[in-house]
C-alpha cells in the first residue's frame, strides 16, 4: 500500500505541564485522597454542565452503581437499557442484583431507539438507563416522555459525552444538566477530558448528592476533611454499607486543568470530525455518523458503517498494518461470556425466548452495528496531515 503511516493511535489525551504543576502542588501539600481539590473540581464541574450537584468518584461505573441505588434499583428489578454500550452498563445494574432489559438501538445514531421502550416496560421495570453512545446525544425528550408517562427514573450513561449539547426548548444546554434524573461521566483516558481515571454524578436533587457523598466513603458519617480540621476529638461512625468511590485530589487536581481545555477540545473534534464528513462523504463504500438537528456531538468516537461488500477484520487489520490503530464497532454486551451467565432479558422471558448465544433477533441492529462499524482515530493533537493520511489509506482499503 502507498504512502503507508507509522503509529497513529485511536485516541491521545490532551495533557501538559499545566496538568503536571497541578499534580505537583497537590502532591507537595501532602493532602493526596479525597480533600480540597475533589470539592473545587466538583463545584466547577456542575457549573460547567449546568447542574446543582457534582459528586466525584472513583470511575463512570461506580458513578452509575450509585446512580441506580439512588433511584431504589434493588434485587428482582428491571433496568432498560442498551446491550450496545461497553459492558460496565449492564454490570452496573447487575451489581444492584437487577435484570438488564436490552432495547434495540437507532441504526443512524447508534443510541436506544425510543419506539421500542413501551413495549419493555413491566410491572418490575424500575429505571431506564440510557447511553449517549460516543458522545451523541439520545433523543432524550423522547424517552423522558415515556419514562415520565410511567413514573421511572432516568439515568444517563455520559461517560462519553462531556461537552455534548442538546438542543433543549430552544436553548443549547450541555448534557450531565442533567436533562433526565441523573447523569453519569467518565473520566478514563479514551474520553474527551481525563483524570487518569475517575468519574462524576450531576443531579439537581439535594438528598442524592448527600448520599452519593456518604456511600462513596464507606457510609463514614464523618468526612476527613471536618476530622482532620477538627478541634475536639471526633469518633465517626459508619451508620450503612458504603463502599470505598472516592476520587484523590491529585485525579481532581488534573481534572481541574483538564475542564479549562475543554471548549477547545471540543472544538477541534468538531473541526477534525467535519473534515472526515467532507473527505470521506464520496466514498460509496462508507456510510458516516449522523448527527440529528437538535444534537451537538463531541465527536469522542467517529464511527464508519462499512457496505456489505467490505470485511471489518480485514479492512482494520490493513489499516493496523499500515500503522493506524482503529477499533471496531460498539460492544453488545449479550454476546460477551460473561452474559451466557449472568441474567439479562430482551424484553421477553427468559424462559420463553429463543436467542441464541450471540445472536439475540430483537437487538439486531446493535449486533449489525458491532459487526460493520469502525471508529477511526480522532483525538485533540491530530493534525490535518495526520488525518488525511488515515482518509487515503481508508479509501485504498475499502
Amino acid at each position: 500500500m502507498s504512502n503507508q503511516i507509522q503509529n497513529i493511535p485511536i485516541a491521545k489525551p490532551w495533557v501538559g505541564e499545566a496538568e503536571a504543576a497541578a499534580a505537583s502542588r497537590v502532591i507537595m501539600s501532602g493532602w493526596l485522597t479525597q480533600g480540597p481539590e475533589v470539592a473545587a473540581f466538583e463545584q466547577e464541574f456542575a457549573t460547567y454542565v449546568g447542574a446543582k450537584y457534582a459528586c466525584a468518584v472513583s470511575n463512570c461505573t461506580t458513578a452509575l452503581h450509585l446512580a441506580l441505588l439512588a433511584v431504589g434499583v434493588q434485587p428482582g428489578d428491571e433496568v432498560i437499557t442498551v446491550s450496545h454500550s461497553y459492558i460496565a452498563t449492564a454490570n452496573s445494574i447487575r451489581y444492584c442484583g437487577a435484570t438488564p432489559v436490552f432495547v434495540d438501538i437507532e441504526p443512524q445514531t447508534y443510541n436506544l431507539n425510543p419506539l421500542l421502550i413501551e413495549a419493555a416496560i413491566t410491572d418490575l421495570t424500575r429505571a431506564i438507563l440510557v447511553v449517549h453512545q460516543i458522545g451523541m446525544p439520545c433523543d432524550l425528550k423522547a424517552i423522558l416522555a415515556i419514562a415520565r408517562q410511567h413514573s421511572l427514573p432516568v439515568i444517563e450513561d455520559a461517560a462519553c459525552a462531556i461537552g455534548s449539547e442538546i438542543l433543549w426548548e430552544g436553548q443549547w444546554e450541555k448534557i450531565g444538566q442533567p436533562h433526565g434524573d441523573l447523569a453519569c461521566f467518565s473520566f478514563h483516558p479514551r474520553k474527551v477530558i481525563t483524570t487518569g481515571d475517575g468519574g462524576m454524578i450531576t443531579t439537581n436533587n439535594p438528598d442524592w448528592d448527600q448520599q452519593f457523598r456518604l456511600w462513596r466513603q464507606h457510609s463514614m458519617s464523618v468526612p476527613d476533611t471536618v476530622r482532620h480540621g477538627a478541634k475536639q476529638v471526633i469518633f465517626e461512625s459508619y451508620p450503612m454499607l458504603g463502599y470505598n468511590y472516592r476520587m484523590t485530589d491529585v485525579q481532581a487536581a488534573i481534572g481541574r486543568e483538564q475542564l479549562k481545555r475543554l471548549p477547545e477540545i471540543v472544538a477541534q473534534r468538531r473541526y477534525l470530525a467535519e473534515r472526515y464528513h467532507q473527505t470521506l462523504a464520496d466514498i460509496p463504500e462508507l456510510k458516516l455518523p449522523t448527527e440529528p438537528a437538535w444534537a451537538r456531538s463531541n465527536w469522542q468516537s467517529y464511527c464508519i458503517r462499512l457496505s456489505a461488500r467490505c470485511d471489518q477484520r480485514q479492512v482494520m487489520q490493513a489499516m493496523l498494518d499500515a500503522g493506524i490503530s482503529t477499533r471496531r464497532g460498539i460492544m453488545c454486551t449479550h454476546r460477551e461470556p460473561a452474559y451466557q451467565q449472568e441474567t439479562w432479558s430482551c424484553g421477553i422471558d427468559r424462559l420463553n425466548c429463543q436467542c441464541k448465544p450471540g445472536r439475540c433477533d430483537r437487538l439486531i441492529e446493535s449486533e449489525h452495528a458491532q459487526d460493520q462499524a469502525i471508529l477511526l482515530p480522532l483525538f485533540h493533537p491530530m493534525t490535518e496531515a495526520q488525518q488525511d493520511q488515515v482518509i487515503r489509506c481508508l479509501a485504498e482499503v475499502v
